[in-house]
């Protein structure tokens, strides 16, 4: 009788604890966003104070960018979550305190720079092959899902006490570091690195450049970076336009709005992990066009139901276009410069988008074009720009083809 061969399970104890640790960490993050968006509304800041908030939070990626990748394959992974989870455990304490929000949130920022590579990059050392997909869609579900309550809860919450709100914040916090002492310890990627500043600049320069010039690498360096810059965008511009279109002034209502979005982005990373492989990542392309054309559909809506509607297939697209680009990035950073390294790359050109886009809008608001507008071309523009990201996908995939059969 012929041996069978059994595949490596994939649910196990590493991954339950990190998709727990995961949700309640990035439960509180959504919540303390929108609590915070709260107390800015109550204190009369200007509408274009609220992106400034992100592009703070934003700041503090693009500056560690070199260093937090390099710290994820230095150390262990789990204990690198955890000094991040402490991280933001402070910040919030300190905006609970009634410190400065925004330097807070700075601090917030910090330690979801140090999680993130340590978080996507412990996904290829807990599980390999076509299980890294699906373990990327587990890990994009337990996030959205996340994003979902949390940030629901954080605008209801803050609709009824914000003190209330951001104690609410601490404590899942301190629930996601409790969790993050049962991800296994294991062995650092790298042993051996030399902390001298100079040294790691210009060894994260290095990696960029040898990511950069694997052409999937760099294919989903950019469409992961326009997707969460937009994602980041639609999100502030859903509290200023909820008042203008629908007439609805609560804090809670664009939180809903944003947790449609997220089961939408569940239903679609389940798709995904299922009907795009590492082999046809390109089948996203057209998937990530649509996403703008929902966006200026969505922007001209008027009705709460058809905005709720809307929304769902927003996300549902959103869920096929992210995940299979996560999953080849982590790929192509295994293979090249280690999957750590890949993340924190990927945080860099991905925030640095954000940073752009939300310098953008925020200046559009401060000079008084219409949300509505700034919603309609902001959709035109990604679809435009996904659109030129294909075609040169295209372009390079038969260029090398031809440059093979010469």
């Amino acid at each position: 009788m012929k041996d069978l061969i059994v595949s490596p399970p994939l649910l196990t104890r590493g991954i339950k604890a990190l998709l727990l640790s995961q949700f309640f960490s990035a439960f509180a993050d959504n919540a303390l966003l929108f609590v915070i968006l709260a107390q800015l509304k109550a204190a009369l800041y200007p509408d274009w104070s609220q992106p400034i908030l992100q592009v703070v939070f934003v700041f503090t990626y693009i500056i560690l960018a070199p260093f937090v990748g390099q710290i994820a394959d230095c150390f262990a992974k789990g204990r690198v979550m955890l000094l991040a989870n402490i991280s933001k455990l402070i910040g919030a304490v300190g905006i609970l305190l009634g410190l400065d929000p925004f330097l807070c949130y700075g601090l917030v920022g910090i330690g979801a720079a140090v999680y993130s590579p340590a978080k996507y990059g412990i996904l290829a050392e807990l599980t390999t092959g076509n299980n890294l997909v699906k373990a990327n869609g587990f890990i994009e579900a337990s996030t959205i899902a996340a994003i979902l309550f949390g940030s629901v809860a954080g605008g209801f919450f803050a609709d009824i006490d914000l003190l209330f709100a951001l104690a609410m914040c601490v404590l899942f916090y301190v629930i996601a570091g409790v969790i993050n002492l049962y991800i296994p310890r294991l062995a650092p990627a790298k042993n051996k690195q030399k902390w001298v500043f100079r040294h790691l600049i210009l060894n994260f320069i290095g990696l960029f450049k040898t990511l950069w010039r694997d052409h999937g690498g760099r294919f989903s360096l950019i469409g992961t970076s326009l997707f969460w810059g937009a994602g980041v965008t639609l999100r502030f511009l859903l509290v200023l336009w909820v008042p203008i279109a629908l007439n609805i002034t609560d804090n809670t209502t664009p939180t809903l709005l944003n947790g449609v979005v997220a089961i939408g982005i569940i239903i679609g990373a389940g798709f995904a992990a299922h009907i795009i492989t590492l082999n046809k990542v390109s089948r996203c392309m057209p998937v990530g066009i649509f996403i703008g054309v929902i966006i200026i559909i969505l922007s001209m809506q008027q009705h709460l139901f058809s905005t709720y509607l809307i929304l769902i297939i927003l996300g549902v697209l959103g869920g096929l276009f992210i995940v299979p680009l996560n999953a080849l990035l982590q790929e192509k950073g295994k293979q090249t410069i280690g999957a750590g390294n890949a993340i924190a790359i990927q945080n860099l050109s991905e925030n640095t988008t954000m940073l752009i886009i939300l310098g953008f809008y925020s200046l559009a608001l401060k000079t008084g074009i219409s949300i509505i507008t700034i919603g309609i071309v902001f959709g035109i523009t990604f679809a435009v720009a996904i659109g030129i990201l294909w075609i040169w996908y295209l372009y390079r995939k038969m260029y090398e083809k031809g440059k093979w059969l010469k």
